[in-house]
């Protein structure tokens, strides 16, 4: 029975841990604000912030 209830054991927490997953997101872009700025050269980094491309309707 000792066999049987280590066996049961493993199963459980290989399909406990197995069934986790973290999911990350970097959002539309890996790049900060700042450095998109830079790249284009535009003057403001307002235009490539996360909030500010909701505040413009966008729906990226």
């Amino acid at each position: 029975m000792g066999l049987m209830s280590k066996i049961v054991g493993v199963v459980f927490a290989v399909l406990m841990f197995g069934s986790c997953s973290v999911h990350r997101s970097a959002g539309n872009s890996a790049t900060a604000p700042g450095q998109v700025k830079k790249i284009t050269g535009d003057k403001s980094a307002k235009a490539y912030a996360p909030g500010q491309q909701k505040k413009n309707g966008n729906k990226n």
